[in-house]
This record gives structure tokens, C-alpha cells and sequence, in this order.
């Protein structure tokens, strides 16, 4: 019995050595393989097709009433916000359990920009949390051969910018005025050579996705290894990758704080907290670079009460470097404040959930609702307490998903338009209008600070997953270009933890860590997710320098994704100011604006791209669809104008100070384009003043037209909503839930600046440097 008993103990021993061995080989992801920069397919556009979209420009400049000028400024379209999967979450949606892709390494960005989108540049902008030193590598390489393959460096196809993502982790419910929101911002270089880049790009601190703060390592090693047992035994190897990429990056050591940038170790992950640190580190490198928020009244990141006020605070803004901001993006526009609220101060100072107004819910407020519904025979007063506690505990869980999970069983739909910018041009999720570009625009902290006020010219991009640059040219393939993700539906069932409906809202206390993060493509998320803008600049020529020189004077436009061509200038006796300008007048102002709607796409991709591009390489990255236009131009049908005073004092109130819009006027519906000149007869020559234009199409189908799809009362109220699945038993992968709207472009400010302000040693006229 000694003898049996002793064998059974050393085969248990050897089965638990065999099991540890199996869960560290599938978690650490020892096969794994790092994924390389990619093969750039080496044949640039021909000459004569690059040439034909400056002929296209003139052509529309004559049609709108210019004499024909070789010299003017071309217009030029790009993305300045392009993620492949070296980014941590790209990576993540790449994995087989949220349908995604497969890798979509620095290479194709270049291949999708080039042939597919025909884009004049773009940057690559990875989360620089996760990158690691050799993904760092890889994408400074790739940027270089994608240069070497544009032909003249005075008149390439393409121009490529190198770039990282700087993204603030903080989870919402730690967020305070003693811990901000800063948001996320992209940051571009003008140069690519080795001594001109940083050795490292600098992120916001270790990422939440590989922090221990998120779940314990065991727990983390545990849930890598249940990936890919998820898929056994046929799709291991995207798991075993993934892995293998995680157990890495969770080693990096993180940079010692007070180290000069150019002392500190080459592979050590490198954070800036606040946009202090990272202006002050960028600054020690002394590189020429351009940091540009983005994404900023996206819900998902961005408290509920998040405004502009803590980055007016000395050093949290360089106007030298912030000179630009994304308006919109495949992640939704973030140009209108509205005066919504979801929470007001109690009687007992204690914050408690707002009421609806103006057609905007609160979630806090949906919550409630959702349970006064299964209130049932119980007494009115018994529910009342139920629907005031559910509102309560919805506040108390923080925001999102994990706060919507303190009403168990709810569906996606069941929760509404709550949050959502009311009637709002493809709005962000859960949208935050205190940290929206005109409240950016209006705001003031401080009388008399030395640059009280944030002046940035208003771009567009794609903040596209999968490497797809400038995706937006023809509105299809909603899960290939957009950011529309969703679990499979296995994995959804698999995962699937949330409670049944119940009478009463959950305590916040007991919902577990991971709470809201087990379905990170939610259909509610992805319902948001659009194909994505570009920006668009007045520049001097095609090569870098004359792109860089156009970024940095703010001579840009963004569009909602068609390449609309926008000019905007502030007319008086000496000159004309373009768009982007801070001029000092006291004269009544007058301002010109022409605009002509994008080219009709053709199906299918052009000769030249076909010819180019390897048929395999064309399905899988461009879908078989690239950008093709056609003879005939979308008409435009309004030009829209907005006014916004700057606050003098910080208590000025806003409403009385954003005019949106300002003035409207119809264009025919021609295809050759809409001219309009307007003056401000009020103009108030004592007090700064900025004006910017919209261009707006006739409507056309967009992917994610309508998120919510709702079905509306009299009131306009949604009381039924219909979201587009992206898994699921309904989900339709040839649905691209196509619904039209006005595609549009926003021009960059004109500011009108006082006598006094040019006293005070600011430029005067023309850009501000």
C-alpha cells in the first residue's frame, strides 16, 4: 500500500509539474513570434496619376470663380492618427475571439495609404504605453522605407511621419481635480532619421491592459492561458503571439524619474504623467514636433464633469507645439459644447444625478428608468426608493460599462440614447462637451494670464486599428474600416457574466474588478464607431517640409472622410488671410469661403493600383475597394458659420458666447461648388473673436449613420433604439448599417484679435508661431 501510495503521489506531483508547465507555456506564450514591420510593396503611383489630384484642385479653384495659379497652394489630404497592431489594443482586437483580422503590421499602414486610400501622407501613432524597444525599431524602419519608395522627395506619392500616441490610463472614477483628465494626444515628428527621432517614444506611465493594478498576475496568467485554450485546438498561434508580445512588454523596467532623456536606458519604458512632463521631455530632445489631442469627449475615457480648465494651468499647454486639434475621428466628432449635465450638487453637497434636458438622458438617469420598468404591483413609494438608489449606485460604480452593470440584465438597446450628444453630427460615445473643441475655444481660467486661451487649428483622422489609413473614402466594410468590434459569438457566450434582470440595482462594492471589461467591443461601443476623417492641408508643395510648414501655421481643414476642398480667408484692403490666422482689427470683418463636395467614387479600385498592388494583397488589406473617383462631385448644399467670443472673465457664461450656428447659408445644388462671402456687421472691435465654417454635403449612406437607430415619439424622444450588431446571433457581416447623413469638413478658426492683445507682444497678423 506504502509503495501504490507513493506512486499515486508522485503521478498527481508530476500531473500538477505537467499542468503549471502547460498554463506558463500557453500564458507566457513561449512559440510565439514577434511580428515584424512587414514587406512594403516597392512600386510607387505613377507621376501622371500624383499630378492628375493637383490638376483636380485647379480645375474646382476655376469653377469657383479663380483665375488659374500654378503657384497657389495645393491641397493635400492625410491622417495623422493611424494604429497598427503594434499598438496593445489593436493587438488585442486583431485576436481571433473578437473576429478580428490578424496582424496588421507598420507596412500595411504604408500599402493602405499608398495605393488604397491614395493619401499624400500620414503618421503612424501607436500607443507608446505597450510599445516595446523593438517595435520602436520596426516602425522607425518602416516610416523610412515607406519614404524610399515615394520617389522625388520634392514631389513624392506619399509622405510618412513618424509618430506615437500619448494616452492617459486613468481609470474615470479616480479622477479628480487632484487628478485630471488629460486625455489622449498624437505626437509627429518631422524628421525620421536616427538622430533626429527619439530613442524611445514617451507614454502616460505603464498602461492599465499589463498593469497589476488591473488584475494580479496570477489572474492575468490565467486569462492568457484561457485565450488561447479558447481556440484549441486550431487557432493557437495568434494567442501564442500575443502572449508571448505581453510577457514582454510586462517585463520593461520603467524609466528612472529626473534622468535626462538622452542618459536614460534605451529599452526602458519611458512615462510622462501630466502634458508637463511630456512638453518638458520633448523640449530636452529639442526635435520640431506637433502634439495634437484627440479623442477628447469620447465617454469611455473622459469623466463625466472633464473640461478643458486643468490644461490652461501653467505648463499643462504648449501653443508652440498643441497647434492643432482632432476634431473628429472613426471614433466620432468632438466639435459642439452643449450646456448637458449628469450630475448637479445635492442638497447635502453630496453630487446626484441630473435630470434630462434639452433631449439629453443622463445614464445615471436611464438607470432609474430602466428599473421603475420592473418595478411591477410593488408601492409607488418602494419603487421610487428603488429608482433613487439605482441612480445612486450607477454614479457610484464610476462610468460605462462597469456602471451599467449595477443594473443586472440589461441589454445594450435597453439603455437608450442616454449620454449621447442629442442630435450631434456622428457623435463620440457617451460624449463629454466640456472637453469639446468649442469649449476649448471659449474657455478661460485666469484675467489677464500671459496665453489664456487654447488656439487650435481643427483637423481630422481615422484613429483606424488595423493599419488602415484614411479609411473613410467610400463608406462600406464597417468591420474592416472601422473600429466596429465585437466578440465572437462563443467567446460572448463564454464570458457572458452579467447577472439577470433583477428588481434593484446592484452594489457597486460587489461587482467584480474586471466589471465592464469583459465585452470590450460591446455592440453599444460599436454602433459608435464610424470609418473614419482626414485632414486636409494648404500647402506649398508635396514634399515634407512644405506639409510640416502648412501643420504648423494651421493652413487646415478636417473632413468627415471625403475629400471636400475648403477655403476659408478673412478679406481686407492689404491682403487675405487664410484659415489659421490671428489678425489685429478693429474693423468690421468680411470673409470669403468656397467649397466643393468630393468626387463620386467608382466601385473597384483603379488600373494602376490593380497593376500594382498583388491581388491577394488588394483583398485582404483594401477589401477590393480603394479610393477611385469619378467625373462628377457631390454638391454641396450649406455653408454653416460659427462664432464663438472668447470668455473675457472665467465666469462669463458660454451660452451667450459659442453662436452655432451663427449664420447659414444655402448653396445650389451644383456639383461645381458653393462660393459665399458674409460680414459681421456686430463685430465688437474690443474683445477677441474667431470664426470657423462648415461644408456640407448633400446626403449620402454612411456606415453607423444613426448608432442608436432609434424609433422616436412626437417629441423626437427615442423610445426604442436598434443598434447594429457586430456579433451575435443577428450580427450580418454584409450589413454595413448604412444610413445617410451630411458628410462635412470643418475649417480651421479665423481670430480677430483686439488692439490691446497685440500690445501685449503676440503676432498680429497672419499664424501665430
Amino acid at each position: 500500500m506504502l509503495r501504490w501510495g507513493i506512486r499515486l503521489a508522485l503521478a498527481l506531483f508530476a500531473l500538477v509539474l505537467l499542468l503549471v508547465f502547460g498554463l506558463f507555456y500557453l500564458s507566457e506564450g513561449w512559440p510565439g513570434e514577434f511580428h515584424a514591420r512587414g514587406q512594403i510593396v516597392d512600386r510607387p503611383i505613377p507621376t501622371e496619376r500624383v499630378e492628375a489630384r493637383a490638376y483636380r484642385v485647379d480645375a474646382a479653384r476655376r469653377a469657383l470663380g479663380e483665375p488659374p495659379d500654378r503657384s497657389a497652394s495645393q491641397i493635400l489630404f492625410g491622417d495623422l492618427h493611424v494604429h497598427t497592431t503594434y499598438s496593445a489594443d489593436a493587438f488585442v482586437f486583431s485576436l481571433p475571439l473578437l473576429q478580428g483580422e490578424g496582424a496588421h503590421p507598420p507596412a500595411d499602414a504604408c500599402d493602405f495609404a499608398r495605393f488604397c486610400a491614395e493619401l499624400d501622407f500620414f503618421s503612424l501613432n501607436d500607443h507608446a504605453e505597450n510599445l516595446t524597444a523593438a517595435q520602436w525599431a520596426e516602425t522607425k524602419e518602416s516610416i523610412r522605407e515607406c519614404n524610399a519608395v515615394a520617389g522625388d522627395a520634392e514631389n513624392p506619392d506619399l509622405v510618412a511621419f513618424l509618430g506615437w500616441e500619448w494616452t492617459q490610463g486613468v481609470p474615470p472614477r479616480d479622477r479628480s481635480r487632484e487628478n485630471p483628465f488629460y486625455g489622449h494626444k498624437n505626437v509627429v515628428f518631422l524628421d525620421t532619421d536616427e538622430s533626429r527621432v527619439p530613442a524611445r517614444p514617451i507614454g502616460a506611465g505603464r498602461a492599465q491592459l499589463f498593469s497589476t493594478e488591473s488584475l494580479p498576475p496570477l489572474a492575468w496568467s490565467l486569462l492568457r492561458a484561457g485565450m488561447a485554450l479558447g481556440d484549441w485546438p486550431s487557432g493557437l498561434a495568434p494567442y501564442h503571439d500575443f502572449n508571448r508580445y505581453a510577457r514582454h512588454q510586462s517585463d520593461l523596467v520603467e524609466c528612472p524619474k529626473g534622468v535626462a532623456v538622452r542618459d536614460l536606458p534605451e529599452d526602458c519604458l519611458e512615462g510622462a504623467e501630466t502634458p508637463a512632463e511630456l512638453f518638458a521631455k520633448l523640449d530636452d530632445w529639442g526635435f520640431p514636433s506637433l502634439v495634437i489631442p484627440h479623442g477628447v469627449t469620447w465617454g469611455i475615457h473622459a469623466p463625466a464633469e472633464a473640461d478643458w480648465s486643468p490644461q490652461l494651468a501653467p505648463a499643462m499647454h504648449d501653443p508652440r507645439r498643441q497647434r492643432l486639434l482632432e476634431v473628429y475621428s472613426g471614433h466620432g466628432a468632438g466639435e459642439l459644447w452643449r450646456e448637458q449635465r449628469d450630475v448637479v450638487p445635492g442638497p447635502d453637497g453630496v453630487p446626484r444625478c441630473a435630470e434630462p434636458r434639452d433631449g439629453y438622458e443622463p445614464c445615471c438617469w436611464r438607470a432609474g428608468e430602466i428599473i421603475r420598468d420592473r418595478c411591477g404591483d410593488v408601492p409607488q413609494e418602494v419603487c421610487q426608493a428603488r429608482v433613487e438608489t439605482a441612480r445612486r449606485r450607477f454614479l457610484d460604480a464610476g462610468s460605462g460599462l462597469r456602471a451599467q452593470r449595477v443594473i443586472p440584465g440589461t441589454e445594450p438597446e435597453d439603455w437608450l440614447e442616454c449620454g449621447q450628444l442629442a442630435g450631434g453630427f456622428l457623435p463620440a460615445l457617451d460624449y463629454r462637451p466640456g472637453m469639446s473643441a468649442q469649449f476649448g475655444l471659449a474657455v478661460r481660467t485666469e484675467t489677464g494670464a500671459a496665453d489664456p486661451a487654447l488656439r487650435f487649428g481643427l483637423i481630422a483622422s481615422s484613429d483606424n486599428h488595423k493599419a488602415r489609413a484614411g479609411a473613410g473614402y467610400k463608406e462600406l466594410e464597417r468591420k474592416s474600416f472601422s473600429d466596429a468590434y465585437g466578440l465572437r459569438q462563443d467567446w460572448a457566450e463564454r464570458l457572458d457574466a452579467s447577472a439577470p434582470p433583477g428588481p434593484e440595482a446592484l452594489d457597486p462594492a460587489t461587482l467584480p474588478a474586471a466589471a465592464g471589461l469583459a465585452d470590450p467591443g460591446t455592440e453599444r461601443n460599436a454602433s459608435y464607431y464610424y470609418t473614419g476623417g482626414l485632414v486636409a492641408v494648404h500647402a506649398a508643395g508635396r514634399d515634407r517640409h512644405a506639409i510640416w510648414d502648412a501643420l504648423e501655421a494651421r493652413q487646415v481643414y478636417g473632413t468627415s472622410g471625403p475629400r471636400i476642398l475648403l477655403w476659408f480667408d478673412l478679406l481686407d484692403d492689404a491682403e487675405t488671410h487664410p484659415m489659421g490666422s490671428e489678425v489685429t482689427t478693429a474693423r468690421v470683418p468680411r470673409f470669403r469661403v468656397r467649397a466643393a463636395g468630393a468626387f463620386e467614387q467608382r466601385p473597384g479600385c483603379p488600373d494602376d493600383t490593380t497593376a500594382r498592388l498583388p491581388a491577394e494583397r488588394l483583398a485582404s488589406l483594401c477589401r477590393n475597394e480603394c479610393y477611385h473617383p469619378g467625373e462628377e462631385r457631390i454638391p454641396v448644399e450649406r455653408i454653416e458659420v460659427v462664432r464663438i467670443r472668447p470668455q473675457r472673465e472665467p465666469d462669463e457664461p458660454l451660452t451667450d458666447l459659442i453662436e452655432d450656428p451663427w449664420r447659414s447659408f444655402a448653396c445650389s445644388r451644383r456639383g461645381e461648388g458653393c462660393v459665399v462671402e458674409f460680414e459681421d456687421a456686430d463685430f465688437d472691435g474690443s474683445r477677441e473673436t474667431l470664426y470657423y465654417v462648415r461644408a456640407l454635403q448633400v446626403a449620402t449612406p454612411a456606415v453607423n449613420g444613426d448608432p442608436m437607430r432609434c424609433e422616436r415619439d412626437a417629441e423626437g424622444r427615442c423610445v426604442r433604439a436598434r443598434l447594429c450588431p457586430a456579433s451575435g446571433p443577428d450580427f450580418d457581416p454584409t450589413d454595413d448599417c448604412l444610413t445617410p447623413i451630411q458628410q462635412r469638413a470643418w475649417s480651421s478658426p479665423i481670430w480677430l484679435l483686439p488692439p490691446a492683445t497685440a500690445e501685449s507682444g503676440r503676432p498680429t497678423r497672419g499664424h501665430s508661431g
